[in-house]
């Protein structure tokens, strides 16, 4: 499936909001200052640059869960009344030991039903996936949310940008060490995809091309990073799932109100 391209009156856009978690918050694209800036804070800073008095709010915290999307985010973007709202969640769900995937389809259906009428074009995305054993047994839930969200575009006239699809957002070296968040190429690459579904004309036409192959590690070079990566982000993230904690809990938005925006 490619990006759909947008078929309204074509850019500049005046505003942006986005709602979702930590794949918008922007983990794991790190800044000096210890914050992250994400694709859609790279998607903000272009759009602004050919409209003057740009304005942008970015309302995603990490860990949420499409219900708490929905409770948390979803009508504070949708009074906002932005040109543009980027709609990415439900990933989370699937991946918790129990998931009620007809549950999280009726919360993605209600957010979508309350954000389409309020903004001049909504996007909704196919989540980038890496290949691993971990994900492998959530693959089916997945593609289950991402039918959703085909069948949520086609009825409600959203721009789905596909980045399940995309080969190389399935390269591992675009991902975090924890193995659940794209570097800052990766966010690049989210960025570029979202432009160009926009309706903007490409800055990067190859973002879906893989990076050129490298050597692999040495066998005793992955045993140590397999190791480190159980060892800080795999257990720890099982933990939270276990007792029903989350990364995000007591955090607030990055963004929260819809102001001119002046970089990252």
């Amino acid at each position: 499936m490619q990006t759909i391209p947008s078929s309204h009156p074509q850019p500049p856009y005046s505003s942006l909001v986005a709602v979702g978690d930590s794949f918008t918050e922007g983990m794991s694209d790190l800044l000096p200052d210890g914050s992250y800036r994400g694709w859609a804070d790279l998607l903000a800073a272009r759009m602004a640059a050919s409209a003057p008095g740009f304005r942008y709010a970015n309302l995603a915290v990490r860990g949420k869960l499409i219900g708490q999307i929905v409770a948390e985010q979803v009508e504070v973007a949708a009074a906002m009344g932005a040109d543009v709202v980027t709609l990415v969640g439900g990933l989370n769900d699937t991946l918790r030991p129990k998931c009620d995937m007809g549950r999280v389809r009726g919360l993605l259906t209600e957010a979508v039903e309350r954000l389409a009428p309020s903004c001049g074009r909504l996007v909704l995305m196919r989540s980038p996936g890496r290949q691993g054993p971990v994900l492998e047994r959530f693959r089916p839930r997945m593609e289950e949310l991402f039918a959703c969200v085909d069948d949520l575009a086609a009825r409600h006239g959203a721009v789905v940008v596909d980045l399940y699809g995309a080969p190389s957002l399935a390269d591992p070296r675009l991902w975090d060490v924890d193995r659940l968040h794209l570097t800052a190429e990766g966010h690049r690459r989210v960025a570029e995809a979202v432009w160009q579904g926009l309706g903007h004309p490409p800055e990067d036409p190859d973002w879906r091309v893989p990076v050129p192959p490298s050597a692999p590690p040495a066998w005793v070079a992955r045993r140590v990073a397999d190791a480190r990566f159980t060892r800080t982000h795999l257990m720890p993230w099982i933990g939270r799932r276990l007792t029903g904690r989350s990364s995000g809990d007591g955090r607030v938005a990055k963004r929260p109100e819809l102001l001119p925006y002046e970089g990252a």
